[in-house]
This record gives structure tokens, C-alpha cells and sequence, in this order.
């Protein structure tokens, strides 16, 4: 029950947020451009850019992502999802006149892409304990994992923040990077990558199965 209330808690947290800032890093909790940038820096590693790819955002918010490999100039089509429905149309609403960027509001919706990138979206548990939180994190990452044919890539804050910043956020989940590398190791691909060294309170994980 604590894990369902959590959900719901989130997905009105975050249409709060998008209906307060709009598309800006602050509708989708970010402190600011930068460490946005920095995050999506590290997902889009497990991309190949050599030639044309389909990319998943999972958890798109308004679509930032999509701007971020705009100005790549690389050769894709993205395909932005958010469960958050508000996050869906905003993200349609400021790429509408981009041909290669559709936005989803159900995920029965997707189909499978060359790669799936997830930034964030599991930092924000709410009223939810940890381990049924960490086990709602495996569920959705096997998902993601069925999603893509190449490889996927997520983020999240790690354990190893500092201590008086772990306990005066209860309400967010701080990750164990190891074991999250071993169950991706395990189960998913040899080839895997654990991200711990870019300055921010988290790690990033790529998957990498065409390797």
C-alpha cells in the first residue's frame, strides 16, 4: 500500500511541478541546465552515433532530452514517453515541429528502439519504504531492458551521498550503485558500465548489449 500511495503521490508531485514551471529543468525537479546537461552527458553513452538510431526517453518530462541530441546533430528518432500525462503534452507542445520526436503518455504504447535512456526517475520514493521501492526499480528496469535491442542507460542518487543529506530527504531513494551493477550484470549483459565519477550525487548505469 505504502508503494501504490508513493505512486500516486509522484505523479501528482511532478504535475504540480510541470504546471508551475513549465519546460524548464524546475518542471521536472532539476536544480537548474547544468546539471541537467551533465546527467544526459552520461546516459547518452551507451549510444552509438555512427549511424542513424531510435531512442526511448523513458521518463521524457518535457522532452529536454530530445533538445540535448538536437544540438548533436546526430541522425535519430525519438520517441519520449512520461506516465505523468501533463509531462507528455507538454514535451509534444515544444517539439511539434520536429518530425524525428514523438511523445507518449502510455507505455503499451512504445515499441522496441535501438536504446532507452532514464534519467531520474527513480530518485523520488515518497512515503515508500526502501526495499519495495528497490524492488519496483528492478520491475521497471526489466522492462526497459525488453524495450530496447542495443542497450539502455539510467540514473540515480547513490548511497554514497553524504550522510546529513541522505537523512534529511526521507522521502528520496539513494541507491546501492553496486548492487544495481551486479543485478544489471546478472541479468541483462556482460557489458556493463557503472558511472560514479562526474561531481553529482549519483551514478549512472549503461547496459550495453550489441557490444
Amino acid at each position: 500500500m505504502n508503494l501504490e500511495n508513493a505512486l500516486k503521490t509522484y505523479k501528482a508531485y511532478f504535475t504540480e511541478k510541470i504546471e508551475t514551471h513549465g519546460a524548464d529543468p524546475k518542471g521536472v525537479d532539476y536544480n537548474g541546465f547544468e546539471a541537467q546537461e551533465i546527467r544526459f552527458e552520461q546516459l547518452i553513452k551507451v549510444i552509438n552515433p555512427s549511424a542513424a538510431f531510435s531512442v526511448i526517453d523513458y521518463g521524457c518530462g518535457y522532452g529536454a532530452m530530445f533538445d540535448f541530441l538536437q544540438k548533436k546533430k546526430w541522425q535519430f528518432t525519438y520517441h519520449g514517453f512520461d506516465m505523468i500525462e501533463k509531462m507528455a503534452i507538454a514535451g509534444k507542445e515544444a517539439h511539434k515541429d520536429f518530425s524525428n520526436a514523438r511523445f507518449f503518455h502510455s507505455e503499451s504504447d512504445l515499441t522496441v528502439a535501438d536504446y532507452l535512456v532514464a534519467g531520474s526517475i527513480f530518485n523520488n520514493k515518497f512515503e515508500a519504504d526502501h526495499d519495495e521501492w528497490q524492488n519496483m526499480v528492478v520491475e521497471t528496469l526489466q522492462r526497459m531492458n525488453a524495450l530496447c535491442s542495443k542497450g539502455f542507460s539510467y540514473n540515480m542518487l547513490t548511497k554514497y551521498s553524504d550522510e546529513d543529506r541522505m537523512s534529511q530527504r526521507p522521502d528520496l531513494f539513494f541507491g546501492d550503485s553496486l548492487f544495481f551493477f551486479d543485478f544489471c550484470k546478472q541479468n541483462f549483459s556482460r557489458n556493463v558500465a557503472l558511472l560514479h565519477d562526474y561531481g553529482l550525487y549519483d551514478f549512472t548505469i549503461l547496459v550495453r548489449k550489441d557490444v
